[in-house]
């Protein structure tokens, strides 16, 4: 009885210790605008990560994101319908030679160069302009909601670093989702 005490002591200890020191992703605001008869997602996104991921990634190891955004048709009494998925992929990597952060967003082949983390991370904490549905095919009396996801990869980590973080807290990097609500205009 002693030792399984001890045990769930320490794995609160270990949780708590974790959700100190905030080494997640977050969706800090979403909006969405009506422009030119379309609607358009803008969202502020904030990544911490945590010492063992920074570790990681000045040793050359790169890090993946996934930033999934769903639009759905919102439903009182039944299933809300899915209206649109995307996924944007972000790899982060550091390259001692040069000194710098490079951040290459997937879905558009597009590679930046920053000389700080924190504008490498930045660069990819802003969304602006991604379409969502043109103002034709959403109707005023509807509701709406924007739904966003921040999912950190850790299946593109190298096999023996994947093996090590499993129940790490240090590399729960992710979000969960984030809705917010709209209606047509």
């Amino acid at each position: 009885m002693p030792r399984c005490f001890l045990s769930v002591v320490l794995w609160l200890c270990l949780t708590a210790t974790a959700f100190a020191n905030n080494f997640a992703a977050e969706v800090k605001h979403i909006d969405v605008s009506r422009q030119d008869g379309y609607y358009f997602l803008a969202a502020d996104l904030e990544y911490h990560l945590s010492t063992q991921a920074k570790e990681a990634l000045h040793n050359g190891v790169p890090l993946f994101w996934q930033v999934k955004v769903r639009l759905k048709q919102v439903h009182t009494y039944w299933w809300d319908k899915i209206l649109l998925k995307y996924t944007l992929r972000y790899q982060l990597q550091y390259h001692a030679l040069l000194n710098m952060y490079r951040v290459k967003n997937d879905n558009t082949g597009d590679v930046r160069n920053f000389s700080t983390l924190s504008a490498a991370l930045d660069s990819m904490a802003i969304i602006r302009g991604l379409p969502l549905v043109s103002a034709n095919n959403v109707h005023p009396t509807q509701s709406y909601a924007v739904a966003i996801k921040i999912l950190f990869q850790k299946d593109q980590l190298p096999l023996p670093l994947q093996m090590q973080i499993i129940a790490n807290p240090q590399w729960q990097l992710s979000s969960g989702w984030t809705d917010w609500a709209f209606n047509a205009r």
